[in-house]
């Protein structure tokens, strides 16, 4: 269950709420998928930044045997000119990513998803058939997300405690424990300010040779200019 933040700037919005409406950057996601291999996972978010109008987009290529960014990523495209588009700022990523684009073919299948708009469900759980098959042929898997608080960092200074957090596959079968996949002992500065994760996607492949593969997409939100902003993170794991 998520702790709620209660930081000077949510104050200050629930104050100012009846007079103002205030509303962040949110991110939108392209899945690319994995490699044929299944060694790399790449995704991309884009969209406008709050407050300066500009156009940008980040794509995200990861190493799935180490789940760490491979070097050169991300590749980073803001366009500092309010005359240009979120297609243009997509085009110069791709640029920036340069061969390594042609690894992935949108290859993988979501086979869970989640909408930040979406209300009513836990956000925190997510679980699926790893594949599409009917009947399945697969256990269920599930992943879960704990939230951990730290102390607020220089750069978030006045803002109260910053959040971290816990991702774990649960045991769904006898002979499966539950383990954990990423645990925070800090929090990186690359992240900003964060304030809340929940699940976006879960996204599987089954390469020919190896074991099978899991991306998790998680929606981060973080203090923004104008409101929370929402920006993704990913953790790769192989299926057990």
């Amino acid at each position: 269950m998520r702790t709620p933040l209660i930081t000077a700037l949510g104050l200050a919005l629930a104050m100012l709420a009846p007079t103002f409406s205030w509303a962040g950057d949110f991110a939108k996601r392209h899945i690319h998928g994995f490699s044929v291999d299944g060694k790399l996972f790449a995704f991309e978010e884009y969209g406008v930044q709050d407050g300066s109008g500009f156009p940008y987009s980040n794509i995200y290529i990861i190493d799935t045997e180490t789940d760490s960014w491979i070097a050169g990523s991300p590749f980073r495209a803001q366009l500092n000119d309010e005359t240009k588009t979120v297609f243009d700022a997509r085009e110069e990523a791709r640029i920036l990513a340069g061969p390594r684009m042609k690894s992935f073919e949108d290859r993988g299948t979501i086979v869970a998803s989640y909408k930040p708009t979406q209300r009513g469900i836990d956000k925190t759980r997510i679980a699926a058939n790893p594949r599409i098959v009917v009947p399945p042929i697969d256990e269920t898997i599930e992943f879960r997300l704990q939230q951990k608080l730290f102390p607020e960092t220089e750069n978030c200074a006045g803002f109260g405690p910053i959040a971290g957090y816990r991702l774990s596959q649960i045991a769904t079968t006898p002979n499966q424990t539950t383990r954990i996949i990423h645990e925070d002992n800090s929090v990186p500065s690359s992240r900003f300010c964060p304030l809340d994760y929940e699940f976006a996607d879960l996204v599987t492949y089954y390469p020919a040779k190896g074991q099978p593969k899991a991306a998790l997409l998680i929606l981060m939100q973080r203090l923004g200019f104008e409101g929370p902003d929402g920006r993704y993170l990913a953790v790769t794991t192989t299926l057990k």
